[in-house]
């Protein structure tokens, strides 16, 4: 395997790094784009994009990036909000009738944004709804009970995430997730990005693979021990066989499968904060610092660890943006004013990107699966 690209003066350390890890056997497929002053400065791929290792991963590979996923989710929401089709701070009811049952009534846009809906997780019922049902998920959701009071605990809501979102904007605008992302979010900002891939698009993505010998169950145990029960139910999550589906792949789900290239997600990053970028411009100011800056601090009881959430996004006072299981992820740095996103199909931990976030001077604190 080789690592093919340019790296520009100040990033060649970068390079090294993911020499290395592709010459240890850490890493076998992935892409490292890096944004500064509106302009690429990294452009890195390594290994192959399938199993079967005859493909070189390119600059517009497009892989499955699991919790990656959730600012695109949220964004699309929020868009819709910016065009007064959807009141945050009115209950999810009011748009999606069905919701409003079993301790939910109350329940508001603005919680499901700030992962304080009660629902962190998705219900035993699920168990027998399949991964790509989206109108029964969104209806095991509606009918359920909240965990917890709506309101009282942060519990990022790691598989039911988009599934909620995806429920508001059908009741309020007639339009799924995947559209409002697809047709209006994704052309405005310029994303290589997709909820749902397109047929002419799927021999673009990679082939995921687990990276300890134990699969799911070590990977549980030892990357995420705290998502035991978040990733339950609906079966399927981390059953490769079925994430690699073209079935899955042209599905919206939107809490964990965005399919995208490392430059696509790069990209974003480097204009999310931009006062006169595409996300400003989508939101307006009022929605665009919600979306940015820390709208609660609380233990987040899937995390296990103190967090801050925006709507929809990690932030700390050194980066904004969102890890995924297995090692995706894509964030701003404040400390260098630059954006970083590192995509792979070898489902491990964070520490690869992590390894390259030190040699960047980046302080990447644990990015959220």
């Amino acid at each position: 395997m080789t690592v093919a690209g340019t790296a520009a003066d100040g990033y060649e350390v970068a390079a090294d790094i993911l020499e290395k890890l592709v010459a240890d056997g850490a890493e076998t497929g992935a892409g490292l784009s890096i944004w500064k002053d509106g302009t690429e400065v990294v452009n890195l791929t390594a290994g192959w994009s399938d199993a079967a290792q005859t493909t070189p991963w390119q600059p517009d590979t497009l892989v499955h990036t699991y919790s990656t996923s959730k600012p695109f989710a949220a964004l699309s929401l929020l868009v819709a909000a910016a065009r007064g089709e959807v009141d945050l701070d009115s209950p999810v009811a009011a748009s999606w009738p069905e919701y409003g049952q079993a301790g939910k009534e109350a329940t508001t846009v603005r919680q499901v944004l700030t992962h304080q809906a009660g629902q962190s997780v998705f219900p035993e019922a699920a168990a027998s709804v399949d991964l790509v049902d989206e109108d029964g998920l969104r209806r095991v959701l509606a009918e359920a009970a909240p965990e917890t009071p709506p309101g009282s605990v942060v519990a990022e809501h790691a598989l039911t995430y988009g599934h909620l979102i995806d429920g508001i904007l059908r009741g309020a605008t007639g339009r799924g997730l995947g559209s409002w992302f697809n047709d209006v979010v994704r052309p405005a900002c310029g994303m290589d990005s997709w909820f749902g891939v397109p047929t002419s698009e799927l021999g673009r993505v990679a082939t995921l693979e687990h990276g300890l010998p134990g699969g799911t169950a070590q990977m549980i145990a030892e990357v995420c021990p705290t998502y035991d029960r978040a990733l339950a139910y609906p079966l399927g999550a981390m059953d490769m066989d079925r994430i690699n589906s073209a079935e899955f792949r042209q599905s919206v789900f939107g809490a964990i499968n965005l399919h995208t290239s490392a430059r696509g997600l790069a990209r974003f990053y480097a204009s999310v904060t931009d006062p006169d970028g595409p996300v400003r411009e989508l939101l307006g100011e009022g929605l665009h610092d919600a979306f940015i800056t820390t709208q609660v601090t609380a233990v987040d009881q899937t995390v296990q660890e103190r967090v801050n959430w925006t709507l929809g996004m990690f932030r700390t006072d050194a980066f904004v943006g969102m890890g995924g299981l297995g090692g995706s992820a894509g964030y701003w740095s404040f400390t260098n004013d630059h954006a970083v996103a590192y995509v792979t199909r070898r489902l491990r931990d964070h520490a690869r990107l992590g390894q390259i976030a030190v040699a960047l001077g980046d302080n990447l604190i644990k990015s959220v699966p």
